[in-house]
C-alpha cells in the first residue's frame, strides 16, 4: 500500500479529529510496561488546535486516512528538531513514508528528527536510518 503524507493546517484539525483520534489514542496507549504517560489524547488535540504541534496524516490511494502522527519542534543552537510525539496506523514506518515525512518537516526548518520509542519501534525505525542515541530514565517525585 502506498501512502501519501499530508500536513494538516491548524485551522482544519477539528474537522479531521474524529478520523485521526483513534490512531493517536492507539499510539499513546502502546508503550513499555511501566511507561507513565505524560499526556492524554485530549491534550494532543489541544496542542494541535493551538498550533503548538503539527498533525500529519497518511492517506491511501482512495484518500482514506490510514494513520496519523504528531510532531513538536524544538530549537537548539545548532539544530531545529522535529520531535515525533505520536504515530499510529498501518504501514506508517518505512523508507518511503519517512522520506515524505522528512520533506514535510524540512519545509518547517527541521534539521533532525527525534522521538522516544519502545524497543520494537527502535528496531523498525532502524530501517529508516534512526539509531538509539540516549536512554531516558525517570522517577516520579
Amino acid at each position: 500500500m502506498t501512502l501519501n503524507l499530508q500536513p494538516v493546517d491548524t485551522n482544519y484539525v477539528n474537522q479531521v479529529w474524529h478520523l485521526v483520534e483513534p490512531f493517536i489514542d492507539e499510539a499513546l496507549q502502546k508503550g513499555e510496561p511501566g511507561f507513565d504517560h505524560n499526556y492524554a489524547t485530549s491534550h494532543v488535540q489541544v496542542f494541535l488546535t493551538t498550533g503548538a504541534w503539527l498533525l500529519v496524516v497518511a492517506v491511501d490511494e482512495q484518500n482514506v486516512i490510514q494513520g496519523a502522527g504528531t510532531v513538536s519542534f524544538l530549537n537548539y543552537p545548532l539544530h531545529r528538531v522535529a520531535f515525533i510525539t505520536s504515530v499510529g496506523g498501518k504501514f506508517m514506518i518505512n523508507e518511503d513514508t519517512f522520506a515524505k515525512f522528512s520533506a514535510i518537516v524540512k519545509q518547517r526548518g527541521a534539521t533532525k528528527v527525534q522521538g522516544f520509542s519502545r524497543e520494537s519501534m527502535v528496531r523498525l525505525s532502524a530501517k529508516c536510518g534512526f539509531k538509539p542515541v540516549n536512554t531516558l530514565i525517570e522517577v516520579k517525585i
